[in-house]
């Protein structure tokens, strides 16, 4: 029967899983530093924290146009924006396999006596 079109099923998404959805797709079309930060600012200026899918899209981005240190700013990001540091062991545990992928190390790997300079001298 030509012309007949058949139904497809209705999917419904939540408006959360379409501002990931959103969210992964804009920074798999970063090209730029410029367009990452924007797109991180965009991501973290809500009271959400981003889904380990939006973080894997913008670890990924931030490698591609070669910004490790936003990379580890990212991880900073979540820290704050978590509720307890359960929430991101959990965000850790799940990003692990990436950050070894990557080679992104953590702030707390970085400076592990809780010190933002290299020069730290307690």
């Amino acid at each position: 029967m030509a012309g007949r079109r058949t139904m497809q099923p209705c999917v419904y998404r939540s408006s959360a899983d379409l501002g990931s959805f959103r969210y992964e797709k804009e920074f798999d079309s970063v090209q730029d530093v410029f367009e990452l930060q924007r797109n991180l600012n965009n991501a973290f200026a809500y009271d959400l924290v981003p889904s380990p899918g939006v973080v894997t899209a913008a670890l990924k981005a931030a490698r591609r146009v070669n910004d490790y240190p936003t990379a580890v700013r990212i991880f900073e990001g979540i820290k704050a924006k978590v509720e307890n540091a359960q929430q991101y062991q959990e965000y850790l545990d799940e990003l692990k396999p990436l950050r070894e992928e990557l080679g992104i190390n953590l702030k707390e790997d970085l400076y592990p006596d809780n010190s933002d300079s290299p020069y730290y001298n307690p």
